[in-house]
């Protein structure tokens, strides 16, 4: 790690100015209590550790969060610990299955094999964080250390700062808590599936804790057995300070993986075959990699968190972050290869083509935050204030395949060429031999952002609060990179913007178990991530301006059934502008601009005492409204954007010990694209709509031990999770049962 003198000064200095604001508006410390013979209220305890049963949540975890969901103008959609649980949810993905309206793009344009969300029709893979703080570099994100996941959904940048116009999401961490607690869970299923987790945390004082997460898993993806994976990952921490006015902990995350990547299936684009999708009509087993290809992902990340009550109404934060992420691979591309219909075999074949990928990347950040309630000329606030200094660093290579044996080609292609295989038919036991070697590097770049932000929900009456927030973003990049397609000579670039960005709500509560509101939010992404994915630089980006995204949203919010079942439902239009566009045959402008306007209905909780659900429904209607030149694309809907999508999980407990389950997605026609600032239906290409269907039961044989088992995907659907719309298409997983034994003490 390299030492940043003046960064470490201005990190301090902004921990200490927060730390000396204590406005006399606030109620007196604990101190000061003490000294005119009041008592001082201690901080609460919240332990963590015994998720029960519920499918509720009433409070965001974060702080910038200033009022309870329920009185909070935007959609927000926490994901808890027994969702995870009881679907058997592993990835970040399988997680997100439950949050209608989110898809995953698929890796392509030169970014890496990692998670790609796209929220409201906008890329929002650099929108993710781990409490609170942004979590960068290329990642497949793991579960086993998450409480819990929360979407906020519609522009952003208020609470999560750039690039977020279409919202973004937080991973809540496993925290150490007062009190014993011991769990583990060992599952294995069809398709070599095996995992095990063990969750362990020990008070070893009056105020102090230890916690200790770790997983190993490995198994084949369902249906296509040439896939595979082997993972594992640790997470401890240790806290202080537990139910006293002064806390500390001190936390780190690693995570890495080692499995063959999947690139899927290839597109006709290219060839004479004709398909409705454009996507090639092959058996969802069929491969097209080979034991050349490998994918090893490591994420190395430690956390340092500090908390004060200067007074019962008043606590300083500050979190202080480095992390170190590597994503390493080499995978055949099937819809990169040169295909062609050779006449002696009256058949098409594949010469297979290439992606790689050696990206590192780096992240130190540092978040101070003030919150706390006060009160003026009879008005209630709720408020929350901070600074955000962070720097981030991309070193990204790509390798140099070098074939010296491998399957022959037909004459078609020329003579002496080899690595091909029949494109229908393809072989991963191919012969292969020869060399794979790292390049220098592609790009070199290192980015800070300095920014301030101010949040407050405002009591106007009983029935009537205001929430309004603002931020202010400073964002440079600078570094060098390759310019053009087989350029090897780095080139530097350097740019920075200023962002400011605002929010503004009112809510009406008809009742107190109730809201109806009105909000409208702004977003600002800089040209350094118009794709959304991950930072870039380029000579000419000085010139741009940052995109800029806007959310106008009406909704409500209600807890029903003595507060047992949370119901929500919102219209909303977000739009994009200032997107990057070819205006004319190789003349870009930032004049293009996007519309996504729907509907999202919410359901959560209990409905009985025996009976929970968790689900919701999402339309969109997206709109290109400003695209390429001579109006080309303008009027399509937006890639990665269906217009319809469903999830809806329920669980029964039939008798005291045995509890049944079940889950029903729908996910609609979906056009294939990298962005969601291009019209999907520019290629042509697109993921037809589809059913999946989930079941579990779970018996209680004690209190210590149960079991479980999932069903996934029942009827062995054959689904597309993913498309660019130019190369690819990846197949969802096939049908699984997975058997888990759960103790816990």
């Amino acid at each position: 790690m390299v030492s940043h003198p003046s960064a470490s000064r201005t990190l301090l200095g902004s921990s200490l100015a927060l730390a000396l604001a204590a406005p006399g508006t606030f109620l007196p410390t604990a101190a000061q209590a003490q000294a005119t013979g009041k008592p001082a209220t201690l901080s609460p305890v919240t332990v963590q550790g015994d998720r029960g049963d519920t499918y509720k949540t009433d409070e965001a975890s974060q702080a910038k969060f200033t009022a309870p969901l329920l009185d909070t103008p935007k959609s927000v959609q926490v994901i808890p610990q027994a969702i995870i649980q009881d679907t058997n949810a592993t990835s970040l993905e399988d997680v997100l299955r439950n949050s209608p309206g989110i898809t995953f793009g698929a890796g392509e344009g030169g970014q890496p094999l990692a998670d790609r969300p796209f929220i409201r029709g906008a890329s929002s893979a650099s929108n993710l964080y781990v409490d609170g703080v942004r979590d960068a570099g290329g990642q497949t994100r793991e579960i086993f250390n998450l409480e819990s996941v929360e979407v906020i959904r519609g522009a952003d940048s208020v609470l999560g700062g750039r690039g977020t116009g279409g919202g973004s999401i937080n991973l809540t961490s496993k925290h150490a808590h007062l009190g014993n607690a011991a769990s583990a869970s060992l599952g294995i299923g069809t398709d070599k599936y095996f995992r095990a987790t063990a969750d362990g945390n020990w008070q070893f004082s009056d105020t102090a804790a230890f916690r200790l997460n770790v997983m190993g898993a490995s198994g084949d993806m369902p249906g296509r057995d040439a896939v595979d994976y082997k993972n594992w990952g640790v997470a401890p921490t240790i806290s202080f300070g537990l139910g006293t006015p002064t806390r500390a902990s001190i936390s780190f995350y690693h995570y890495q993986t080692d499995g063959m990547p999947d690139y899927g299936v290839p597109l006709t684009r290219g060839t004479t075959i004709e398909t409705d999708t454009g996507i090639l009509d092959v058996d969802r087993d069929t491969f097209y990699g080979l034991d050349r290809d490998f994918r090893k992902t490591r994420a190395d990340i430690g956390t340092i968190e500090l908390e004060h009550d200067i007074t019962d109404r008043l606590t300083l934060r500050n979190a202080t972050r480095y992390g170190e992420t590597i994503n390493d691979y080499v995978v055949t591309n099937p819809g990169d290869g040169t295909r062609k219909f050779d006449p002696v075999t009256q058949q098409w074949w594949l010469q297979r083509g290439t992606k790689s990928r050696w990206q590192k990347s780096t992240m130190l950040a540092n978040v101070t935050e003030l919150s706390g309630k006060f009160e003026t000329g009879g008005l209630k606030h709720s408020f929350n204030a901070g600074i955000e200094l962070s720097q981030e660093t991309t070193k990204n290579a790509s390798y140099a395949l070098s074939t010296t044996r491998g399957a022959a080609c037909p004459a078609v292609f020329g003579a002496g060429k080899l690595d091909c295989t029949p494109l229908y038919n393809p072989n991963p036991n191919d012969p292969w031999s020869g060399s794979i070697t790292r390049g220098a590097l592609s790009l070199d770049a290192k980015s800070t952002t300095q920014a301030a932000y101010f949040s407050d929900s405002i009591a106007l009456s009983d029935q009537f609060m205001v929430n309004a927030g603002l931020r202010f973003d400073r964002y440079r990049i600078s570094g060098e990179s390759t310019v053009g397609r087989g350029s090897t000579a780095m080139v530097p670039s350097d740019g920075s913007w200023n962002m400011f960005n605002y929010q503004i709500g009112l809510i009406y509560k008809p009742a107190q178990n109730g809201s109806i509101y009105l909000s409208y939010a702004t977003a600002s992404t800089p040209p350094t991530m118009s794709g959304g994915d991950q930072e870039g630089i380029s000579p000419t980006m000085e010139e741009l301006r940052p995109e800029k995204s806007s959310t106008v949203e009406l909704g409500t919010k209600w807890n029903v059934l003595d507060e047992r079942l949370g119901l929500t439902a919102a219209i909303f239009q977000t739009e994009r502008r200032d997107a990057q566009i070819e205006v004319e045959p190789g003349l870009f402008a930032q004049a293009g601009k996007t519309r996504v306007r729907g509907l999202e209905l919410g359901i959560n909780g209990k409905i009985t005492p025996k009976w929970a659900v968790y689900g919701g429904y999402t339309y969109m209607d997206s709109e290109l409204v400003q695209g390429a030149y001579n109006g080309v694309n303008e009027g399509d809907p937006l890639a990665n954007t269906p217009k319809h999508s469903f999830s809806l999980w329920s669980t029964y407990k039939v008798l005291p010990p045995l509890t049944v389950g079940a889950g029903a997605y729908y996910v609609g026609k979906t056009f294939g694209g990298n962005q969601g600032g291009a019209g999907g239906g520019a290629s042509g290409v697109y993921m037809p709509a589809y059913w999946r269907f989930d079941a579990m039961a779970a018996y209680q044989v004690n209190k210590n031990l149960s079991f479980q088992l999932n069903a996934l995907n029942l009827t062995d659907k054959d689904y597309y999770t993913h498309t660019n719309g130019v190369h690819h298409a990846d197949f969802g997983p096939g049908r699984q049962f997975i058997l888990t034994a759960n103790l816990k003490y």
